[in-house]
């Protein structure tokens, strides 16, 4: 349960830390005009990416009470951040390879993400609402759903006066 916490955890600091190691990778590894392409086409598609699957799985409930990210997700983004670090390596003869299989996964991951908010808000139609809504206030027509709380009694004193 630990690693499933600590990746939901690290979603967030990768949408930035990922890009700022293509970065860094640029000028360990490569230098030159590869700076182009990795200002306007992968630091920008990265940071994008991880922010929007990042928003995929956070928006399931499961993950929003455990606060643990699921074992698919914990191997998804294992994969897709190993291969965006080894992108920023900048390997001669299999940077190609890299960014391809980089690519691809990360359109694998954001499908798993989209089959996984669905497999959670199928059934009914609260569970649709449960799972797309950012407040819990019902509408002007909903019912407020019942509390757990328990009924409290006050008594109050009366002033006599004397």
């Amino acid at each position: 349960m630990w690693l499933r916490q600590a990746f939901f955890r690290w979603l967030i600091p990768a949408a930035f830390l990922l890009p700022l190691w293509l970065l860094v990778g640029w000028g360990v590894f490569q230098g030159g005009w590869a700076i182009l392409w990795v200002l306007f086409i992968a630091v920008p598609s990265v940071f994008v990416g991880q922010l929007l699957l990042t928003l995929l799985t956070r928006s399931r409930p499961s993950v929003r009470v455990e606060r643990a990210v699921s074992w698919w997700d914990v191997g998804g983004f294992t994969i897709w951040h190993g291969l965006t670090i080894a992108v920023g390596c900048f390997i001669d003869g299999a940077f190609g390879w890299l960014l391809a299989a980089a690519v691809v996964v990360g359109i694998g991951l954001f499908w798993l993400q989209l089959w996984q908010l669905w497999n959670e808000a199928k059934g009914s139609g609260a569970r649709i609402r449960e799972t797309i809504a950012w407040s819990s206030v019902p509408g002007v027509d909903e019912s407020v759903p019942e509390t757990r709380a328990h009924e409290v009694i006050v008594v109050r004193e009366k002033d006599t006066g004397d």
